[in-house]
């Protein structure tokens, strides 16, 4: 094993263990400078990890070559081993216990925290990066973490947009933290989705976050709402007594399961008078929000299977929670938002397909958007 010392009769002795010192004539007979000695480190590398002696000269102007001043890693593959651990949701006591099994060496606590801090300025670059001009189809659905402030446990509620492009491809535009919910938030997630090159959104998925719809409709009037039905079902029945329950969702399904928006808006109305007057509170509810409810109506089977449910932002969050589960609280917001982004940058290599019908159904929406979503039939 051959180390370069700016000469190339410098390196290793035969056991891997020390340096051989610099040469006195290459620092010339009348240099003030000279020889002092050399330095001890203990190296690290995938081979273990060995004790090293480099030469010092009193003006500390000798450099290392193979082993620069004040590297303790010998290779990047440590570095890489401790994000790949931190990214599969381990703690740092296990991320050191596995380090130390396989290298010897006892990675701190703090020297793990360190090497993970790196992902922030690639977090900050990821979610300030360009999007695409045009997004058919965005959800978006909130997660609750526990994260330790002030010496105090909070819950901290991220936000996920979730879009479809052009392709058909899913992909995350961004994840945004949020103290308190109102129009005010949502207007600056918006505004923040416009100065990254969005200009258009076709139809908007959401839960029926309050806020939300009013600020869409002004950054993007044009936009569609489709309040997730599912949502307004569990919502529902969260007011229905359980020995009505099946009687009442057998009524319901009549109304979201109809073939058409007159045929719904007709068993609504039956619904109404059955229910009403039992749960007002649920039926008003339906009321209210049916303009934002019933937009799928107007589209084939092929749509409306994407866009009456916000399923596949909570599938995505599903798979985040396999990564995260094991974490009672987080130390900070920026722990939270590191392993947020490790799980999105996993999940996200297996979107590498279009959703199912993707063709059919760009090629709807090109029939009911027109130019707004315009197809290539060149590519």
């Amino acid at each position: 094993m051959a180390a370069h010392l700016g000469s190339r009769d410098d390196a290793l002795d035969g056991d891997c263990h020390e340096l051989r010192p610099y040469p006195a004539k290459l620092l010339g007979a009348n240099n003030a400078n000279r020889r002092n000695g050399t330095g001890t480190k203990r190296m690290q590398s995938e081979h273990g990890s060995f004790e090293l002696s480099t030469p010092r000269d009193r003006n500390s102007s000798f450099e290392p070559q193979a082993v620069a001043k004040r590297q303790r890693v010998l290779t990047e593959e440590l570095d890489s081993k401790i994000l790949t651990l931190f990214g599969l949701g381990m703690s740092y006591a296990d991320i050191s216990g596995h380090i130390e099994d396989m290298y010897g060496y006892e990675a701190s606590s703090a020297t793990i925290s360190a090497v993970t801090d790196r992902l922030i300025p690639k977090i900050a670059e990821w979610r300030s990066r360009p999007l695409e001009a045009v997004y058919p189809i965005v959800f978006l659905d909130a997660m609750f973490f526990k994260v330790r402030k002030d010496n105090l446990v909070q819950t901290k509620v991220l936000y996920n947009i979730l879009g479809i492009n052009k392709d058909g491809k899913k992909e995350i535009l961004g994840f945004y933290d949020a103290e308190s919910e109102g129009a005010n938030f949502w207007l600056g997630v918006l505004n923040d989705l416009r100065e990254r090159g969005v200009k258009d959104i076709l139809i908007a998925c959401i839960d029926g976050l309050k806020g939300f719809p009013e600020a869409i409709n002004t950054l993007f009037p044009e936009t569609e709402i489709q309040l997730c039905v599912v949502h307004q079902i569990r919502n529902s029945l969260k007011y229905v007594a359980s020995r009505d329950q099946k009687e009442f969702m057998a009524d319901l399904k009549l109304v979201y399961k109809a073939v058409s928006k007159d045929a719904a808006e007709h068993n609504l109305l039956k619904l109404d008078e059955k229910w009403g007057k039992k749960y007002p509170v649920v039926l008003k509810s339906w009321n209210n929000n049916w303009e934002n409810l019933s937009g799928y109506f107007k589209y084939s089977s092929e749509i409306r299977k994407i866009i009456y449910t916000t399923n596949a932002i909570e599938g995505f969050h599903r798979q985040v929670r396999k990564y995260t589960k094991t974490k009672g609280a987080f130390t900070s917001e920026n722990a939270l938002f590191k392993l947020v982004f490790c799980a999105i940058e996993r999940i996200s290599e297996k979107w590498t397909m279009p959703i199912q019908n993707w063709a059919l159904t760009a090629s709807q929406l090109h029939i009911y958007f027109g130019k707004r979503m315009a197809i290539d039939l060149n590519n």
